[in-house]
């Protein structure tokens, strides 16, 4: 029997203003189904934003069909694979926002900060005049991130304004430099800094996983693993999958011995989300759970 071909995963985003978005979601999620792939991609005024998996050929028909989009010719997406499909379906969706920050003025198509290689990271935030600042949300730091980096302790995206408006004078007379998972995020934060009159702004140019597939783990200060937004759930350096699973309660990334923590039961709580649903949720949870078991 021949070995099976991992699925390719492509993770996308393209800021560029997309007139009419409604009428390119049919067209595009036909073409999607039709070439057997399965993940989300969103579409706003603002541009595209997903992670698709399958076959590599259905993949690359699909960039070629958003890439002739006006304004998109310059679509870039980050590889990994994976030996099971890491989603259940696919979807497109029509969103306000492809990352939503709810701040209406932003426009990372015009102006956004400075890029950095994964090559030249580990040089610019070891500067002593450099603060290193993660985006993402604090379920997702817990996990992995990058030695010495400020963790603002963000619920969702939506916070990372406020937090910012709090704490910019801690900041003064420093160089900013900002990393997410896949770099879409650091398009508006960065923006959004330099709208509030941040003249150094950087952020890491593909975000985690291109670093942790173009730098050598040996060279790494990247710590931890890093949370992705499907079933893999975590990876870690060459994009090799992580040891983390998923609690189907919160969605939030669960380590093997948090399974062993008493706030656990599969499918209805974890330890970050056991005082955060009532008993009737928790009720619904194990009926929805009991249904899987039985189906699986």
């Amino acid at each position: 029997m021949l070995p099976k071909t991992p699925l390719t995963v492509a993770a996308l985003y393209h800021f560029a203003r997309l007139a009419d978005p409604a009428a390119r979601q049919g067209p595009l999620l036909d073409l999607c189904r039709a070439q057997g792939l399965c993940g989300t991609l969103l579409l706003a005024p603002e541009g595209v934003n997903g992670t698709i998996a399958g076959p590599r050929a259905g993949i690359l028909a699909v960039l070629d069909h958003i890439r002739a989009w006006p304004g998109f010719a310059g679509l870039d997406w980050k590889e990994s694979a994976a030996d099971a499909p890491p989603f259940a379906r696919m979807k497109v969706r029509l969103k306000a926002e492809i990352v939503t920050m709810g701040q209406p003025d932003m426009d990372p198509a015009t102006t956004t900060g400075h890029y950095v290689a994964p090559r030249d990271w580990n040089a610019l935030i070891a500067a002593p005049d450099v603060v290193v600042i993660d985006t993402r949300n604090d379920y997702e730091v817990q996990i992995g991130t990058f030695q010495g980096a400020i963790d603002p302790g963000t619920k969702s995206f939506r916070d990372f304004p406020a937090w910012w408006t709090d704490n910019a004078h801690r900041f003064q007379g420093k160089r900013i430099a900002m990393f997410c998972t896949g770099g879409i995020r650091c398009e508006k934060s960065t923006n959004y800094l330099i709208s509030q009159g941040v003249d150094q702004v950087y952020h890491l140019q593909g975000g985690i996983l291109k670093y942790l597939e173009d730098v050598p783990q040996k060279d790494s200060t990247w710590q931890g693993e890093c949370f992705v937004f499907d079933q893999r759930v975590s990876l870690t350096h060459g994009l090799a999958q992580g040891r983390h699973g998923l609690c189907h309660a919160c969605r939030r990334p669960l380590a093997p011995e948090d399974r062993d923590r008493p706030e656990f039961e599969d499918g209805v709580s974890c330890h970050r989300c056991a005082d955060e649903y009532s008993d009737a949720d928790r009720a619904r949870f194990r009926e929805r759970q009991r249904q899987f078991d039985r189906d699986a």
